[in-house]
């Protein structure tokens, strides 16, 4: 079966496409990566929905972008499967995972109506009827409805594909948020574990909109980061959130690192006389800290030798740099691509998995 993987993720900068041949041979599952790009988003339409993940807005916008994006999601594809030279017919099955809005998994208000919530736009319906093809979808909702958080679901595929028979791992994921899949030994006790293990990407590119009136929207390489201090004083007080000692598993999304939060901590950090440029550095450690300090908890106890990194942070070598010191040194550090999965493909890729299955 061939299948078109769709992921949008909480840096809403484009739409990654995964295309993926599957098929069971023997009873294990056989997988090959054929293509993948990632479409930019306009800015006009990054925009309109970062303002739909404001409580204030509308009933109205979310309903009219919820079809958009479903017919957006097909033009797309088409595009796509032109640029790839691939035949259009031979995609099987569409999986989408859609564009979070809201993500709400604990509830912290009583009331009849209150539920553990989370909202994905971009109807399969009209994705269905747009491009053709069966569409599968709502992953996140269906997580909830069995119990779960509605994220982190990478770690499914993690476990499956990845799990090493003789030493530990963490797969890392950094994008606007970051999580964690900690595998131990197939032949350990230990179960797997899997959790946001909070902000990614998301408040470094914040800062680096803030600090550029919005002409660049990421640190490309962290070369402001480089630049810049981290402030040790400052750092201790970040890493006082709440959502750290919260007991996993646990996810998390803009509602709580979102925009106004990383406008809150810019003001904050011009309390302390800090540049921007150190601004930008500390809040790029904070990223690599709250990531490392979660894996340092179980360095002993799952015997982790190796740490694989996917996501748009992977591309960030100051990140990667300040990570690295707060890990063992024979603790080995790579990008995903060394497990055979493209590092920016691998989310889109599961979510073709996860369609597949």
């Amino acid at each position: 079966m061939r299948v078109c993987g769709l992921m949008s993720g909480t840096s809403l900068d484009g739409l990654d496409i995964a295309i993926v041949d599957f098929s069971f041979v023997d009873k294990q599952l056989q997988y090959e990566l054929k293509q993948f790009m990632t479409i930019p988003y306009s800015k006009e339409l990054t925009t309109q929905l970062l303002q739909l993940m404001n409580p204030t807005v509308t009933i109205q916008e979310v309903s009219s972008m919820n079809m958009y994006l479903g017919e957006l999601y097909a033009q797309l594809i088409k595009a796509a499967l032109e640029n790839f030279s691939m035949d259009y017919n031979s995609i099987d099955l569409i999986s989408t995972h859609g564009q979070t809005i809201w993500h709400e998994p604990i509830i912290e208000y009583d009331g009849l109506f209150a539920r553990s919530n989370t909202l994905q736009i971009g109807d399969i319906s009209v994705l269905a009827e747009y491009s053709g093809i069966p569409v599968i979808g709502d992953f996140r909702t269906r997580d909830m409805a069995a119990g779960g958080q509605g994220a982190p679901l990478v770690p499914f595929a993690d476990q499956l594909l990845f799990q090493a028979e003789e030493v530990g791992r963490v797969l890392v994921n950094i994008g606007g948020i970051a999580n964690i899949t900690v595998l131990p030994s197939k032949n350990a006790e230990q179960d797997v574990l899997a959790y946001d293990t909070g902000p990614g990407n998301m408040i470094i590119d914040a800062f680096v909109s803030l600090y550029t009136n919005g002409e660049q929207p990421y640190d490309e390489n962290g070369n402001f980061a480089k630049e810049g201090t981290v402030h040790q004083e400052w750092l201790k007080i970040l890493m006082n959130n709440d959502y750290f000692s919260l007991p996993v598993p646990k996810s998390t999304g803009r509602e709580l690192f979102g925009k106004t939060y990383a406008e809150h901590l810019w003001l904050e950090g011009d309390q302390f006389g800090i540049s921007a440029l150190d601004k930008i550095a500390t809040i790029t450690m904070f990223t690599a800290y709250s990531i490392a300090r979660e894996i340092q908890k179980y360095i002993q106890t799952h015997h982790l030798k190796e740490v694989f990194i996917s996501g748009g942070g992977v591309h960030n070598a100051t990140l990667l740099a300040y990570f690295k010191e707060f890990l063992p040194g024979d603790i080995v550090v790579k990008p995903s691509d060394a497990l055979g999965i493209n590092s920016d493909a691998k989310e889109a890729f599961v979510f073709a998995l996860l369609g597949y299955l």
